[in-house]
């Protein structure tokens, strides 16, 4: 019997920089600055860059393929 892992779509902080691209597919950007929430969806060939400590989450608008770039172990 085996299980599938739970998607890592949390609210997180990293202590690098991030950048994603949408390699394929729609994704929910979202992110917390100074208390206030913001969402962007981000579509096929859009790059997001969310700064060292900023709060964030990427949710993929059904299936998508995303290309994460962080620094090691943040």
């Amino acid at each position: 019997m085996s299980s599938e892992p739970s998607p890592p779509y949390h609210w997180h902080v990293n202590d690098g920089e991030d950048v994603f691209a949408v390699l394929d597919g729609r994704v929910e950007m979202c992110v917390k600055e100074n208390g206030h929430e913001r969402s962007v969806v981000l579509e096929t060939g859009d790059v997001f860059f969310a700064s060292a400590g900023t709060e964030h989450v990427a949710r993929p608008i059904g299936e998508a393929r995303v290309l994460v770039v962080e620094t090691e172990g943040s």
